[in-house]
């Protein structure tokens, strides 16, 4: 979606009985949010039954009153399906109902998909998912794998931008999920500010691995906080792993351990996480050179971070900033270096 789109981008969310209301709102608290220059909304949020307005079944003790019915699916430019504990077949069989088939052919080619949660169940029993990489509540993803084996299942990600199909862990993972959309579609100062707001980060290094349940650690034992805002401190300069440790008077081996229980991943995977959002940052917010940029960034080259960009957003550093940013002066232009090993 262009940033300078004229129109509200309307976002249909699919309400299906034993919806959670956690889920349910996060779409409209995420997207209700942006607005443009001009103080315009950026989103609209519509709320959709596959059945005629009336009432929809929560997992609670309280029921949700819809204003509209499956046909307002025609209208969305993203449908997002968050989880529901009444699936039925769906997560039983992975086939639809009638009635859910029959909403779900009100949609558009071309809208894009999204799932919170369980949710990627309604998607993939549409055949929406086949032969594309997907993710979930990590307590399903096995089941989910079993069940449609067609579909590459991440257990362990918080959500999956596969483009015009997007998935996500449990519950709050939606979270990290429409702030990715927002941060696709309008760039990282309007995700941030949202996030902002909404008093959550606007992104959450690690995977779901992080969240499963282990044996607790020993209170004694440190944690790996410490050697991690050092880190973002000195991105622009080499780190080594050995460093990061002695921040926190450990062995390497037992410091890679804590910190992959502590992110979910590992400390090279993190920090080049940090360099690619500190890149992003920089190119959308700055009229340095790429090859600044690489360097402030802790690229090294631009080459390095071109390969980096391109691994994790799909993107060269040149069509990121012509799409996230206006204004760049003429002389501005991605040049190219020789390959360097990520310092």
């Amino acid at each position: 979606m262009s940033p300078r789109a004229r129109t509200p981008h309307r976002v249909v969310v699919l309400a299906l009985d034993g919806l959670l209301p956690f889920e349910l709102g996060i779409p409209h608290r995420i997207f209700g949010r942006p607005k443009d220059a001009a103080g315009r909304h950026l989103y609209e949020v519509v709320t959709c039954s596959i059945r005629p307005p009336g009432p929809v079944r929560t997992d609670a003790d309280f029921t949700i009153t819809v204003e509209h019915g499956p046909e307002v699916l025609a209208t969305a430019d993203t449908v997002i399906v968050p989880a529901s504990y009444e699936l039925g077949p769906v997560f039983e069989e992975g086939v639809l109902t009638p009635d859910l088939a029959a909403a779900l052919a009100h949609i558009r080619p071309g809208t894009r998909l999204a799932s919170i949660c369980t949710g990627v169940y309604v998607l993939a029993a549409a055949g929406r998912l086949d032969g594309r990489p997907a993710t979930t509540h990590w307590a399903e993803a096995e089941h989910l794998q079993q069940l449609f084996p067609q579909i590459d299942v991440d257990p362990d990600v918080l959500f999956i931008d596969d483009g015009d199909i997007l998935t996500s862990a449990g519950v709050a993972a939606g979270i990290d999920l429409c702030l990715h959309m927002v941060r696709r579609d309008h760039g990282t100062a309007v995700a941030n500010e949202v996030a902002r707001r909404t008093v959550v980060p606007p992104h959450r290094d690690g995977g779901q691995a992080q969240y499963i349940e282990r044996p607790v650690p020993d209170p004694q034992q440190s944690g790996t906080t410490a050697a991690r805002a050092w880190a973002l401190g000195r991105l622009h300069k080499p780190i080594q792993l050995r460093d990061m440790a002695a921040q926190e008077a450990m062995s390497v081996r037992t410091f890679t351990r804590r910190f992959r229980e502590e992110t979910g991943v590992s400390p090279g995977h993190w920090l080049t996480q940090q360099r690619v959002e500190r890149a992003r940052h920089l190119l959308e917010s700055t009229g340095l050179s790429i090859d600044q940029i690489a360097r402030d960034a802790g690229f090294g080259t631009a080459q390095s971070m071109r390969q980096h960009l391109q691994t994790a957003l799909g993107v060269t550093p040149t069509a990121y900033r012509r799409t996230f940013r206006t204004g760049l002066g003429s002389g501005e232009s991605e040049t190219h270096g020789e390959a360097g090993a990520l310092r």
